[in-house]
Formats: C-alpha cells, structure tokens, sequence
C-alpha cells in the first residue's frame, strides 16, 4: 500500500487520542471514588477537555500549516507523552484537570494535521474518503480499548496494594512514544502546502459571517443539542453505573464499551439506510428511538440493591441495553454536519468547520456540567431523565433546520437566504 508507513503513523496517533479523549467518564468515577471529589466539580473535567479542543483549534488552525503537519503531531504526541507520564507521578484532581487540558491542545494540533495530511498521502477523491473512513474505524476502536484498558487496572488495583487505575497512563506514555517514534522515522512530503494562506483574523470574520444565515443558526443549535445529550452520557455512564446500577468500578467502566461500539454501529448502519431513505426521516426516527428507551429503561433501575453485583453474571439487563442508546444517537451528529458542509462553497467550509468544533465542545462541556449538578444535588435516575429535554428539543430543531436547509441549497449563490 502506497504511503503505508505514513498512513499507519495517522492511526496510531488518532487510537491514542481516542482512548485519552474518551477516558473522562472514567477519570470522574475514579477521582470521585478516589480523590473525594462530588460531582459537580468532577463534572469540569469535561470542560478542560472541550474548552481547550475549542480554543486551540480556533487559534492554531490557520497556522499549522505554516508550522508543518508533521511538526503539529510531533508537538501534539510529546505533550500528551509528558502529561500521561505526570498523572501517576503526582495523581490528584487538579493533576486531572491539567491533563485534560493538555490532551485537549494536543487533539487540536492532531485533529487538524491529521485531517489535512490525507489529502497528501491519498490519491483521489475515492482513496481519501476509503481511509477517511479507516481512521474514523481506528477511532472507534482505540474507544473500545481504552475502557478495557482503564477497566482492567482498575480491577488489578482493588486486588493489588501497588497498582492504581493511575498505572493505566504509564501504558498510554508508551503507545504514545511509540507512535511518536514511528512519526519521526516516516518521511512526509509536506511541499504541496507551502503556500501563502489567509490570515487568522480573516478567517475569523469569515467565520462570524456564517451567523448571518439562518440555516446555520439552526445548526449550531442542533449541533450543540446533540453534543449535550452525547457527552452527558459518555461522561456520566461509567458513575450511572457504579451508583445507580451497584455495579463494581471495573465492571462499570467495562460494560461503558457497549456505548462506544453501538456508536460505532450506529454510524455504519446509518449510512447505510440514509443511502434509501431520507436524512431527515432517519434522525426523527432516531430521536424518538433514543427517548422511547431512555422511558423503558431507567425505570428498570430503581431499587437495585448495593452488593446485588458480584460479577458479570450478576449485571442487570439496563445495564447492557442503556448503553444502547448509542445506536440511535450515532448517525445524528456526522449527518447534521455532512449536511450544513454540503449546503457551502468549498472556500467556506473551513469557516463552517471551525463553528462545529466550537459549539459541540460548548455542547459537551455544557452536557457534562449539567448531568453532574443534578447527580449531585439530585440522583442519577433524574440526571440521566433530563436527556430527554435536549433531545426533544432537537425533535423540534430539525423540522425548521430542514426547511431552511432547502431553501439555502437553492438560494446560497444569490447569498439570498438569511
């Protein structure tokens, strides 16, 4: 395979990411058990994440490409390489809440070069989308490792005195370097890129200008909904499942996967139907899914008894079908944004790309921080009832969004949708 050991270096990077990016709902159960930390202020660590994600890609992505992609990920690798080093040697929340931050800038940098460089290492339109679709696989599948990974030291600490969960971060500081090895040693033809480009604060204003039309308006509600309900779950499930289900912490951290996979699944599947149906009839159905289960599941975890779980055998069925929810979730947000993307002239998308990013981190620090307040000040059952309030609203969002939609497909050259 032509470019193969650049396109291996890519998937490394992005499986690292993948499982740092999507280990908060296990770091808040665990700083929360471990460090005395209520939810609440557990809850922060999302916006650590997001916050930084957000900023960083607002700030840097115009000047990556002067810096050189090969650059950004070496500089994004050695930063999460030196904070998954930190995390065991000082442990603590507020050690936590640095290394989101970091892992966060560092995903700007890797998202960013990541994304540009395989319009170089591919050869047409038909190549690029085959291991745009790879990487995203790899993604998912660094998702699904991470929760076995943390879940397995997590069960080794409760039966070992000198093992922690924090000795998770000292395998992740060696995937890290080995990827970053494998980058260094892989030459990449970056010449293609040396042009002059425009400037941050033009980029900016582009960017604002996008506000103006409604349809996009609607988007980043939507956007922005959707990032609430997703997050909230991600974060919150690995605690929903220690507090509410009285599963052991390995076990809750564990059976998290299933979210991660039925997202997965969920994306696949999605594309496949949306190929015969409708996009707007495939979300509305998806929707009502996810609210349908979240009305016949949570009850079934009321009354769960502490102690009632002794092991895998002993897992109640909400246990394994809430996490399910994922697959309905799942073709939402990458079908929303294909179709904000499509509606633009490709000189505007970059602008449009850089809304996304803003308000889904909003969404999702915004979904973290709320889910967190309501399971400390009320329980998780009523935490977890309250996603049903985004995802009716984004029931109701898309119906004018699909209007608009098709209005600014017909009247976006004359600028004359607003």
């Amino acid at each position: 395979m032509k470019n193969w050991r650049i396109k291996l270096s890519l998937i490394c990077n992005y499986i690292i990411f993948a499982i740092l990016l999507n280990s908060v709902g296990v770091v808040v159960l665990q700083v929360i058990n471990d460090f005395g930390v209520n939810p609440e202020s557990a809850s922060v660590l999302e916006a650590y994440k997001d916050l930084s994600i957000a900023i960083a890609s607002f700030l840097l992505a115009s000047w990556i490409p002067r810096f050189g992609y090969k650059k950004a990920m070496m500089t994004g690798l050695v930063v999460v390489i030196i904070g998954s080093i930190m995390m065991p040697l000082i442990g603590g929340f507020a050690m936590s809440q640095l290394l989101f931050a970091m892992v966060g800038v560092s995903f700007a940098l890797i998202k960013i070069s990541v994304y540009s460089t395989v319009s170089l290492v591919t050869e047409d339109a038909s190549d690029h989308a085959s291991f745009m679709s790879i990487l995203e696989g790899f993604f998912m599948v660094g998702v699904l490792g991470g929760f076995w990974l943390f879940g397995f030291f997590i069960d080794v600490a409760n039966n070992h005195d000198t093992i922690t969960w924090l000795d998770t971060y000292w395998v992740l500081a060696a995937i890290g370097g080995l990827a970053l090895a494998l980058l260094i040693s892989t030459e990449l033809d970056e010449s293609s890129i040396k042009t002059e480009t425009e400037s941050p604060v033009q980029d900016f204003y582009d960017m604002l200008g996008l506000i103006k039309y409604v349809v996009v308006i609607f988007f980043i509600i939507g956007a922005f909904l959707y990032v609430y309900i997703e997050q909230a779950l991600n974060t919150w499930l690995p605690t929903f499942n220690f507090q509410v289900l009285q599963l052991p912490d390995a076990i809750s951290v564990q059976i998290t996967s299933i979210y991660a996979g039925a997202l997965a699944a969920g994306r696949l599947l999605g594309g496949y139907v949306m190929k015969r149906v409708h996009w707007f009839y495939v979300l509305q159905s998806c929707i009502l899914m996810a609210m349908v289960l979240v009305l016949l599941v949570l009850p079934l975890t009321i009354g769960i008894e502490p102690g009632s779980v002794t092991g895998w055998g002993s897992v109640p069925l909400a246990a394994y079908v809430l996490p399910a929810i994922g697959l309905f979730l799942a073709p939402i947000y990458p079908t929303l944004s294909s179709s904000i993307l499509s509606a633009l002239p490709k000189n505007r998308q970059s602008g449009m790309t850089g809304l996304i990013v803003i308000f889904s981190a909003l969404g999702g620090t915004t979904g973290s921080i709320v889910t967190g307040f309501l399971f400390g000040r009320l329980d998780g059952q009523t935490a977890f009832y309250f996603t049903l309030v985004p995802l009716i609203l984004l029931f109701l969002i898309l119906i004018p969004y699909r209007r608009k939609r098709a209005q600014f497909d017909l009247n976006s050259s004359s600028d004359g949708e607003k």
